[in-house]
């Protein structure tokens, strides 16, 4: 299991990162704390996933915004709260659309359709990638310990399904918190 993680680990939680978010960040933290994998290159990983994500989505809907896809999207109430909010307040948006869940899949598709210049949003989602990646993982690596009393009482088998229902349940409150 650990040559796994160790060989597989970065790339898992830089694609979990972009795609998921939280609880991959979270994963990253956990990893760093037991020492298989050093928690720079956990958060890097978080850090450089959220961002790649953010700015090819934002790349895309730039450049096509006339497009199908895009359009569909546009039309989603959520996009629509998303364009209202970018249009009053670019700046904090692109900082803090990652920390509101329900909008981080969503936002860097407005926010390339919207009037934001990519000169403006570049620099503040790298800003905003790496706060919200060193603060995940962070809170990972702190609440290591807790997953290690759950192996010393229980084992390694024990370990993994709890980082991975941890992760589980974090999703669900998240996504229920927001609705």
């Amino acid at each position: 299991m650990e040559a796994l993680i160790l060989h597989y680990g970065v790339v898992a939680i830089f694609l979990g990162a972009g795609i998921e978010g939280e609880p991959f960040a979270l994963a990253g933290g956990i990893l760093a704390h037991r020492h298989w994998m050093s928690p720079y290159i956990a958060a890097l990983a978080s850090i450089a996933g959220a961002c790649f994500i953010d700015q090819l989505w934002f790349h895309l809907s730039r450049h096509f915004r006339r497009s199908r896809i895009v359009q569909h999207m546009v039309a989603r109430p959520a996009f629509e709260r998303s364009l209202a909010l970018i249009e009053r307040y670019p700046v904090w948006f692109v900082l803090l659309f990652r920390f509101a869940y329900g909008l981080r899949a969503v936002a860097p598709v407005a926010i390339g359709a919207s009037r934001v210049p990519t000169r403006l949003f570049v620099p503040l989602d790298i800003v905003a990638s790496i706060v919200w990646g060193s603060a995940f993982t962070a809170a990972g690596y702190l609440i290591g310990p807790a997953f290690e009393a759950v192996e010393a009482r229980y084992g390694t088998g024990i370990t993994i399904a709890t980082i991975a229902l941890s992760a589980l349940v974090l999703v669900i409150a998240l996504r229920r918190g927001r609705r």
